[in-house]
């Protein structure tokens, strides 16, 4: 099953995207061995607009649309579902043997998510109830990603 992450807002170089390729790369070598992968990456600029409202409007529907070839849509947002390491390896596990062929994973912008994108996907998923700076929730959910990976292939990185 491909991994998409479809985010507002853009990594600078340094530190933040060297640490999430780094995840990106292992998601890739990890995830052959059990259909999971590649993990891709679309930014999408900010919004422009007056308005909070009209942001989170505009970013939701490009985050949509970029995440549209995607069978499965995942939104990241404090107050969604969380899942502890073994349980999203799981739930990954069970999209990828329902026969899903691809999964995003939806970032919003420093406004929150507009309505659309939150009745477009099938999950919100939360990284916990702290909000998280866009950056970070990416390299947070590509370990996890990667390590969902080592959980279902049995490698000893995931230590439980």
């Amino acid at each position: 099953m491909r991994l998409s992450i479809v985010a507002v807002g853009r990594l600078k170089d340094g530190p933040e995207r060297d640490l999430y390729l780094k995840y990106a790369k292992r998601i890739d070598e990890a995830g052959r061995g059990v259909a999971l992968g590649p993990l891709t990456l679309s930014e999408l600029p900010e919004a422009r607009q007056a308005g909070a409202a009209q942001r989170r409007a505009d970013e939701a529907a490009r985050l949509i649309a970029s995440a549209e070839s995607a069978d499965f849509a995942v939104l990241l947002d404090e107050g969604g579902k969380s899942m502890g390491s073994e349980g999203f390896a799981r739930f990954l596990a069970t999209r990828r043997d329902e026969g899903r062929r691809a999964m995003a994973f939806l970032v919003g912008g420093p406004d929150g998510h507009g309505d659309s994108a939150r009745n477009h996907v099938q999950l919100t998923l939360s990284l916990g109830p702290m909000t998280l700076p866009h950056g970070l929730a990416r390299i947070v959910l590509a370990e996890q990603l990667y390590r969902a990976a080592t959980i279902l292939s049995g490698h000893p990185y995931h230590r439980a």
